[in-house]
Formats: C-alpha cells, sequence, structure tokens
C-alpha cells in the first residue's frame, strides 16, 4: 500500500487528509523550555495567543529521525511504501530527518523521502496530485518522476504586514526590519528553487497585494493553474486577495488556507499571499 506524508510545514486542506490518504508529521514547537506537537498539543489559535502572552516568538525544530521512525511505525504496516515529501531543504532538517529514518526502515518499509523545494499549499497539493496519480495506476517511480518535474515550478509569492516576526525569528537582519518598520514597507517574499528570499518592499498594505498578484501573472500568464491564497490570521485580506486573483489567471480551481505554525511563527500575523501550481 502507498502511504503519503508530509510534515508541519505543509498545509493541507482539512478534508484532503481524509479524502486522499495524506498524514502529517508534527513539527515541534518550543516556548521557553515548553515543547508542543504542532496541531496536536497547540492549534493556531493557541500559538498566537501564547505569542501575544509572553511576548516571544517560539522556536520551530523538525521531527527527529526517531520521531520519524515512531511515525513511520504508527502509519503503516509492513511492506508498505511510504512517500514522504517535506518542506525544502534549504529552509529546514526536516528532509534529511526522513533520510535517517529511511535508512533505519530498510526491510520494514520502503521509504521515499523527497525534497520538495516547497512549502505551505505547494507541498499540500503535490501529496494531492501524487494520490491521484496511484489512483489513476501510476507507479511510484512515476509519481516520483512527476513531482521531481513539477517542483520547481510551484511558485509561493507572500507579503509581510510586520517584520517584527522575521526579526525575531531571525529570517532577516535586525537593521533591515527596523528601517522597514520605520518607512512602514510591506516586503515580498518569494520561495523559489527552494530558496526564501526577500524580492521587494512595497510601501502600502493595498501596493503589496497587487504587487504579488504582478509577480504572479509576469510568470504564468495564461498557464492553467491551481490557484491557493494562505493568511496568517488574516481571513479578510487572504478572501480579498483571493477573489481578486481569480480575475487574472487561468483558474481550475481555487482553494484558501491558513498559514501553519511553522511558518507563521517565523512570518507573523497578517501574512498572505498566492501559489500558483500548474495543471499538468
Amino acid at each position: 500500500m502507498l502511504r503519503i506524508v508530509t510534515d508541519g510545514a505543509a498545509d493541507v486542506l482539512p478534508e484532503w487528509a481524509k479524502e486522499y490518504g495524506i498524514e502529517m508529521i508534527p513539527v515541534n514547537i518550543l516556548f521557553g523550555e515548553k515543547s508542543y506537537l504542532q496541531g496536536v498539543e497547540l492549534d493556531n489559535e493557541g500559538f498566537y495567543k501564547l505569542v501575544d502572552e509572553t511576548k516571544r516568538i517560539p522556536k520551530t525544530s523538525q521531527p527527529s529521525p526517531h520521531q520519524f521512525v515512531e511515525f513511520y511505525r504508527k502509519i503503516a504496516q509492513k511492506g508498505d511504501t511510504i512517500l514522504s515529501i517535506h518542506i525544502t531543504a534549504k529552509l529546514s532538517g526536516t528532509y534529511a530527518s526522513a533520510i535517517a529514518a529511511a535508512e533505519e526502515l530498510k526491510g520494514e518499509f520502503n521509504v521515499i523521502p523527497i525534497d520538495s523545494a516547497c512549502g505551505s499549499l505547494g507541498i499540500g497539493l503535490m501529496c494531492r496530485e501524487a494520490r491521484k496519480l496511484e489512483r489513476a495506476g501510476k507507479s511510484v517511480d512515476e509519481i516520483v518522476k512527476y513531482i521531481e518535474g513539477i517542483k520547481y515550478r510551484v511558485r509561493v509569492i507572500l507579503t509581510l504586514d510586520t517584520l517584527e516576526y522575521a526579526k525575531m525569528s531571525g529570517r532577516v537582519k535586525t537593521l533591515q526590519a527596523a528601517l522597514a518598520s520605520v518607512l512602514n514597507v510591506k516586503p515580498i517574499a518569494v520561495l523559489r528553487d527552494g530558496d526564501l528570499g526577500m524580492k521587494e518592499k512595497v510601501r502600502t498594505r493595498k501596493a503589496s497585494l497587487d504587487r504579488v498578484i504582478e509577480m504572479a501573472k509576469e510568470e504564468f500568464g495564461n498557464t492553467p493553474v491551481y490557484l491557493a491564497v494562505v493568511h496568517a490570521r488574516d481571513l479578510k485580506s487572504g478572501q480579498g486577495l483571493l477573489e481578486d486573483a481569480k480575475k487574472h489567471f487561468n483558474v481550475r480551481e481555487s482553494m484558501i488556507s491558513e498559514l501553519s505554525i511553522s511558518v507563521a511563527a517565523n512570518l507573523g500575523p497578517g501574512t498572505v499571499g498566492v501559489i500558483l501550481y500548474p495543471v499538468e
């Protein structure tokens, strides 16, 4: 049997987990001395409440190889193939943990770790498409080949409402964050080829949301796409962006999701953006 696994840095729509059999290994969220399993012991609202109360940004740590071994054994049976699709290895050690676990479990399961070079709903869509391909009769090798071919074509473009979280988490230099804060600049971050980079700084929130769509349109034109919008504690902005974006793309399907805690911890509430996933 084919099991599909991802991690807490992916976003998977609630109905997909059951419908497509997608299992998620939680990320560790560290608040001081206390550790929580994302989505198991701490949900999104609980996370933001803790941040508000403590005025501290938690650290996130990838599941250890031991956690992966235990998780694989919990969700699979001997002889199963496990397709384990994870957040870009350039931002996390999760993929490396999966590789170590796969090595340890040789002979028990056929674990195939994949570096998605992506994050958020980009990974969720890869997991969903992998299951759809399996149900269409494709082999595991064909599914892996598809993911390896699509992953560098998926684009995540986000605009941050504040750089405070990115500053506290170490994602941007303190001086850059302070200057942007003084100027009230809204940065735009792009996840491309596994790297997350601050590409542009725009003066207003509206201009930044417009620019997110423009940047995606420059790259995708009229290519048929799955269009996803993600947001961190800002559903209203997310819904507005989705409605606006639908007018600019050849959309086969659209969706909206809240950003996972492990991503929001580094980018902050008010972060909103689009994910464009080419339809094969």
